[in-house]
């Protein structure tokens, strides 16, 4: 192989042309990569299928739109929640991207496409971790893949989940690739994209923004391109967006109040962090592999290079960003891992170098074994996590009682704010007050979300004369566990019990 000389005086193999495999047929390649794929896709639905129901919650909410979307257009009306800065004169979808790529697992029974939807994706995103260490030359790039899945059980729950999130860790790998490669100029449809698939696109900026500084630290060779490059991207799928200019004003009420804490509306445990034993447990393996990274730079006789610095200020980064909040566990694992193989690099090519072959057979029997034992620890503690996931038919009686016996549209008044997708996926014939998000009502109406938690609390006694006129609701659903309200509404003649099961209660208002 060629090699140049670098610029701290040490020889370098020649980048390829194409680091990844474009523009020519490379048999060898394309077997790896698709018998990598369909193990990655094997070991994922093993998770994935360890519970009949979806992973997590908001997932219900997800495909269900994605089958609207794809019945009504990309834009379909959206009446569900009028109480909410979601009503539908200023509903924005923020996800819109990644529903349209859910729309094709709707053509089958839509729990199940779900599912396999949540299975491809992330097989996805993790085959693009292998081309991006692939083209950085990583030795056993393939086995460093896999690691995917032996790092940390709530990284493979959150990436489980019908959700955007694994998608976006795949947009942050596409990135560090066109940066590290310098093909600055794809960055701008990248960023483009982002904004339309998931209100994280800020990331974008922090992963090739690290990239730049590295490089010109290391190198003393500043390069704005990717950073400018990202930038108009993001800046162009905020305008050229099928919801512009509501988007703007939505991405404020989404994001505004949890970067600065100036609610105090208590919102989804994901916003909350770890307890520290508590991620040490979940996600041990992944602070492992930081450390041995670490320790790694210690035994290279190379002096650190950009792209094993990028990645290790991005597992940095994303570390002090998950002790902040805990949804950050689908991002610093990858990084934590990627960190790792590249700071072991050269020091695996040496061990494998001509002159060392004893040894070097050594080296992949014992990552093997190592790599195998974590796959099934993590992959089996995550199942565990998966199978506790709630039951798919939650709310699916009710909601049929509710579609039979109420009129369209009618106004259903829930005393719990995250009952909302699965009450959205069983029955899109009534709306609701409340869902996806609680500071989506407080923002709304502030004063409207304070009586909502007075009455759902049971502080409120004939609550049926507040539900009516202050929500304009038509039906009240409940769970058993609100039993203080559950006690109020059953004392008062405005509310007519008609409907009662293991999961619910439903009072209809008498006006």
């Amino acid at each position: 192989m060629r090699v140049i000389s670098g610029r701290f005086g040490y020889a370098q193999p020649a980048r390829p042309a194409l680091a990844w495999p474009v523009g020519r047929v490379d048999g060898a390649l394309w077997l790896t990569g698709l018998s990598l794929f369909g193990l990655l896709v094997a070991l994922l639905a093993t998770i994935q299928f360890a519970t009949p129901g979806l992973v997590g919650n908001d997932g219900y909410y997800h495909i269900k739109l994605a089958q609207i979307m794809g019945q009504e257009g990309l834009r379909p009306n959206f009446p569900w929640l009028p109480l909410s800065v979601l009503n539908p004169a200023a509903y924005v979808d923020h996800h819109f991207l990644y529903h349209v790529l859910l729309i094709p697992f709707t053509y089958v029974d839509l729990r199940v496409g779900a599912k396999w939807a949540s299975v491809v994706l992330p097989a996805l995103t993790f085959l693009a971790g292998w081309l991006l260490l692939r083209a950085q030359q990583v030795p056993y790039a393939a086995g460093w893949t896999l690691g995917f899945l032996a790092i940390s059980e709530a990284f493979l729950f959150r990436m489980s989940m019908p959700r955007a999130q694994a998608v976006s860790l795949l947009f942050l790998l596409l990135a560090l690739h066109l940066s590290l490669s310098r093909r600055y100029r794809w960055l701008l449809p990248l960023g483009m994209l982002y904004v339309w698939l998931y209100n994280a696109f800020p990331l974008l900026l922090l992963v090739v923004g690290a990239h730049v500084v590295m490089q010109g630290v290391l190198d003393r060779r500043f390069e704005p391109q990717p950073v400018l490059y990202a930038g108009v991207g993001l800046g162009l799928g905020l305008i050229i967006n099928p919801y512009f200019p509501q988007n703007l004003l939505f991405i404020y009420h989404h994001l505004f109040p949890k970067l600065t804490d100036m609610t105090a509306v208590s919102v989804g445990n994901e916003w909350y962090p770890y307890e520290t034993w508590t991620l040490v447990e979940n996600s041990g393996p992944a602070l492992l592999v930081f450390v041995a990274g670490a320790f790694a730079l210690g035994l290279r006789e190379r002096r650190l290079d950009p792209a094993t610095a990028t990645m290790f200020a991005l597992a940095v980064i994303f570390g002090l960003m998950l002790f902040k909040s805990r949804r950050f566990v689908e991002y610093y694992p990858a990084f934590a891992l990627l960190f790792c193989a590249l700071a072991w690099k050269p020091v695996l090519q040496a061990w494998l170098a001509p002159g060392r072959q004893g040894f070097a057979r050594l080296v992949p029997v014992g990552l093997a074994l190592l790599l195998t034992a974590s796959v099934y620890s993590t992959v089996s503690a995550a199942r565990e996590s998966v199978a506790g996931s709630g039951d798919d038919r939650q709310y699916e009686a009710a909601s049929t009682w509710l579609k039979s016996q109420t009129p369209a549209g009618s106004r259903i008044f829930q005393t719990d704010w995250d009952d909302f997708p699965r009450l959205f996926y069983h029955n899109t014939h009534n709306t609701y007050l409340i869902g996806l998000d609680p500071t989506y009502m407080q923002i709304y109406d502030a004063q409207l979300y304070a009586d909502w938690v007075d009455l759902t609390q049971g502080q409120i006694e004939s609550p049926g004369r507040d539900i009516a006129t202050k929500f304009g609701a038509d039906y009240v659903l409940t769970d058993l566990a609100h039993e203080a309200f559950l006690e109020q509404a059953q004392a008062d003649p405005q509310l007519k019990e008609v409907y009662r099961d293991h999961d619910a209660v439903i009072f209809q208002v008498v006006r």
